[in-house]
């Protein structure tokens, strides 16, 4: 009984006639291109709403407490990292989540009143309101 190998068929080894070693340095840069530009892309986006932020009114408006929840990243065997967002309801009805930071997350508790300081989509403060 004679082994036929993939030789044979004109496969040689891993690359299929050299065909697969001449097409991993294209799919290797490709793929290195495409995560530098999500990386570039990501920034520039980032950097388009700080500029927004930065260009946009500071407003003080009465609003409601109307939830709040966390997003976790990465852990198991990385470090992770949790984002706060809250979402307030202003006199209109309107509802707006901003990222806010650990320690205004806490403070905040769903149903508070008070007045919200905003700039952009950019959280400045909450000053609660007792009556």
């Amino acid at each position: 009984m004679t082994n036929i190998g993939f030789e044979e068929f004109g496969f040689g080894g891993f690359g299929f006639g050299g065909f697969g070693f001449d097409l991993f340095p294209v799919l290797f840069f490709l793929v290195f291109a495409l995560v530098i530009g999500a990386f570039i892309v990501n920034g520039v986006k980032g950097a388009r709403q700080w500029n927004k932020n930065n260009h946009s009114p500071q407003l003080t408006v009465p609003a409601v407490v109307a939830a709040k929840r966390t997003r976790v990243s990465g852990g198991g065997n990385h470090h992770a990292h949790t984002s706060y967002y809250v979402t307030f309801q202003v006199e209109s009805g309107d509802r707006m989540e901003l990222s806010v930071d650990g320690s205004d997350y806490g403070l905040l508790a769903e149903g508070d009143k008070g007045k919200l300081t905003f700039q952009g989509t950019r959280f400045l403060s909450f000053e609660r309101s007792f009556g």
